[in-house]
């Protein structure tokens, strides 16, 4: 999971950094509006979390720009104010959920995990794809009941193609959203991960279109 942050307070913000990454998510953080209407144009989020008091523009004000620019992820908006008000705002806005501040952090994880998933048109917990079930919230990916030993980018990867059967995605595609801005990224990196899904789930698991990218396979 790709997340997008927008929190001005250094500490909470820094916990919710230090959460998702300890939950293997990744996660990019901007601190104003302006540095958040920037990046969802450069990157591609699975969900954001959007505080509503930022510095510059509110976080209503981002969000309405992201729904009018045609920007469809879902949002978690936060808010110091537990306010009836507030929350219509926000949901009206185009807001997917709310969590007033201070929130439990396992419950945001389990909501953010239940935004992607409708997003996705996922209605259980856990996905299959022919023999193959993955646990999200677990981090674990089985064939007929056997446990398969994943890195973080295997499961990653392996994750992303599953929840778009039909798609075919280009390397640079697959590296948007599978790294951070920051990170170091070698030429082959892809085609590496890609080797080792095959290995551990077949030779058919990932099918290469010749010229356009990869796309799941049947697991059978």
């Amino acid at each position: 999971m790709k997340v997008l942050l927008v929190e001005d307070d250094l500490l909470l913000g820094q916990g919710i950094v230090d959460a998702l990454k300890y939950h293997k998510h990744l996660v990019e953080w901007a601190q104003t509006g302006k540095a958040a209407l920037q990046q969802i144009s450069s990157t591609v989020f699975d969900v954001a979390i959007l505080d509503i008091g930022l510095p510059d523009l509110s976080g209503i004000d981002v969000l309405q720009q992201w729904r009018r620019q045609g920007v469809a992820i879902p949002v978690l908006m936060l808010t110091a104010l537990d306010s009836s008000a507030d929350k219509v705002s926000g949901l009206d806005s185009g807001a997917d959920d709310y969590m007033a501040k201070p929130f439990d952090v396992p419950e945001m994880l389990a909501r953010l995990r239940a935004l992607v998933r409708r997003s996705q048109g996922i209605q259980s917990p856990l996905i299959q794809h022919g023999r193959l079930e993955i646990d999200p919230a677990a981090y674990t990916a089985c064939i007929d009941g056997e446990a398969l030993k994943l890195s973080r980018l295997e499961f990653d990867l392996l994750m992303h193609l599953v929840t778009h059967p039909n798609r075919v995605f280009s390397r640079e595609a697959l590296v948007e959203q599978l790294y951070s801005w920051n990170d170091e990224i070698g030429s082959n990196t892809i085609e590496v991960y890609i080797h080792h899904l095959r290995k551990k789930l077949g030779r058919g698991s990932v099918r290469t279109v010749r010229g356009v990218g990869y796309q799941i396979g049947e697991i059978v």
